[in-house]
């Protein structure tokens, strides 16, 4: 005789009447058994004295929820390249279709970055205030595809792009990285500087009216290309020294940067294009907190500020930011990117990390890596997860486990859900309403056993189970 499974309740908004009840999807992901529909799942109205173990508000909707994606890199255009047209559209529909991950929100980068084949930017040449010389030429053999493939897919498809390092005529050390390495020529007996080290960039007006310049002619160029850049953040991560492309800023200069020359010059052309201030990887303390307060306390950089993106360290910033400027958008750009074994584990700890950036205030999610090649190292010796691995030599392909969380999130919540508050024995519920009415629970078992629980929102109750260090989406009022 078997055991009886202990079973998830979960009560939810009467969509329709009580004697037509919503319609109930549940989808569960195991590592021996991703993305299954299971019938395991029953709905009915709460009894009066029905107890309950969390209650979701749909009367107190939290941040609007903007979208789902990741970053279009060259080494993910390389790995695809062995790939036949047939095989290579399957897999990006795997990403952005709506019977996929449907993402409409991704990154890219400005020149290289540590996932480019090697170091380039927009512009080399070394003195060209006017930006003459400026080519998105190399773009257009991988990352401009790239995007253009998605956009066959998803053609509201938005994109946003960060440099990790300005021209290296541009900077002081006039050089793309910041830290020696065996990846790179920089002398590994010269000193280098840490996360307070100073800008690198030059911050005489002409170079600043130049690097504005340069935002500019990228926004226009891929316009010409027929990809709408809606925003762009100045610099990826100015407080990290790298052995890969990198520049380190200190906040008064890149916020005056804003202030002063990218966003006049976005205003004097009318420009639409958003500014964004990150991507900021340091938590809310001392020189860190301090930047941000004066970012925040000066009104005339402010005008140009849309948002502020997070990744890394940054989930220790995001919290003391959204209760300083609860209205102001906030992003994490950059899920944490593992060391290329793609473990059920590892998903397990991004399901964490999404529901802390969520918890405090994240209006959209952003993996790293979409695809890579089987094992690959990036051009700095750094080897990564991927949400899908291509095998070089077979053309095998492999969705791992990050792929299976982020869809679990980004194939069900619409953009412009809105995430609910969830009170009582909350363990990691989240819960989102869409703009057609639907109701979105994603949870996450991280035990060995099944668990039970019980969930209300109104009148209704759903029932289901999930297994152990399994995740789950249910969607109520949605076929």
């Amino acid at each position: 005789m078997k055991t009886a499974v202990p079973v998830l309740a979960v009560c939810l908004v009467c969509v329709g009447s009580q004697q037509s009840p919503p319609t109930v999807r549940y989808v569960t992901s195991s590592e021996a058994r991703p993305w299954q529909h299971s019938d395991a799942v029953g709905i009915s109205q709460l009894e009066p004295d029905g107890s309950y173990d969390i209650e979701i508000h749909l009367d107190a909707p939290e941040q609007v929820i903007d979208g789902f994606g990741g970053s279009f890199n060259e080494l993910g255009w390389e790995a695809m390249t062995v790939l036949d047209d047939a095989a290579r559209r399957e897999v990006m529909a795997a990403l952005f279709s709506k019977d996929g991950c449907n993402f409409g929100l991704c990154r890219m980068p400005i020149g290289a970055n540590d996932f480019a084949l090697n170091w380039y930017s927009l512009n080399e040449t070394p003195g060209d205030y006017a930006m003459a010389h400026f080519s998105i030429e190399r773009d257009r053999q991988r990352i401009i595809p790239y995007i253009h493939l998605a956009m066959e897919l998803q053609p509201d498809l938005r994109i946003w792009g960060s440099p990790w390092s300005p021209p290296s005529w541009m900077k002081q050390s006039g050089y793309y990285a910041c830290r020696p390495s065996r990846y790179n020529d920089l002398d590994p007996d010269a000193p280098f500087a840490g996360a307070d080290g100073p800008t690198d960039f030059i911050t005489d007006a002409r170079t600043q009216d130049a690097y504005a310049l340069y935002f500019a002619k990228y926004v226009q160029a891929y316009r010409g290309e027929g990809i709408d850049v809606y925003a762009v953040q100045p610099q990826n991560e100015p407080h990290s020294c790298q052995p890969f492309p990198s520049s380190l800023w200190q906040g008064e200069d890149l916020k005056n940067f804003v202030r002063d020359h990218l966003g006049p010059l976005f205003r004097e052309r009318g420009m639409d294009t958003e500014i964004w201030y990150g991507t900021f990887e340091r938590p809310y303390e001392g020189q860190f907190a301090a930047e941000m307060d004066s970012l925040f306390n000066d009104a005339e950089a402010m005008q140009y500020i849309s948002g502020v993106g997070f990744q890394w360290a940054g989930k220790g910033a995001i919290a003391a930011v959204h209760e300083q400027r609860p209205q102001l958008e906030l992003m994490h750009t950059e899920t944490e990117c593992g060391n290329g074994e793609n473990t059920w584990a590892y998903a397990e700890y991004t399901y964490d990390l999404w529901r802390h950036y969520f918890d405090h205030g994240a209006n959209a999610q952003l993996h790293w890596n979409m695809i890579l090649s089987v094992g690959q190292v990036s051009t700095w010796g750094w080897r990564q997860n991927s949400m899908i691995s291509v095998d070089s030599s077979s053309g095998a392909v492999r969705y791992n486990p990050e792929f299976y969380v982020v869809k679990h999130f980004s194939h069900f919540i619409q953009p412009g859900a809105r995430k609910l508050h969830i009170s009582g024995d909350r363990r990691s519920e989240l819960a989102f309403r869409n703009p057609d009415g639907s109701i979105v629970l994603v949870l996450h078992n991280e035990n060995e056993n099944a668990e039970s629980r019980r969930v209300k929102i109104g009148v209704q109750v759903v029932e289901l189970e999930i297994a152990g260090h399994a995740f789950g989406t249910v969607v109520v009022g949605q076929v």
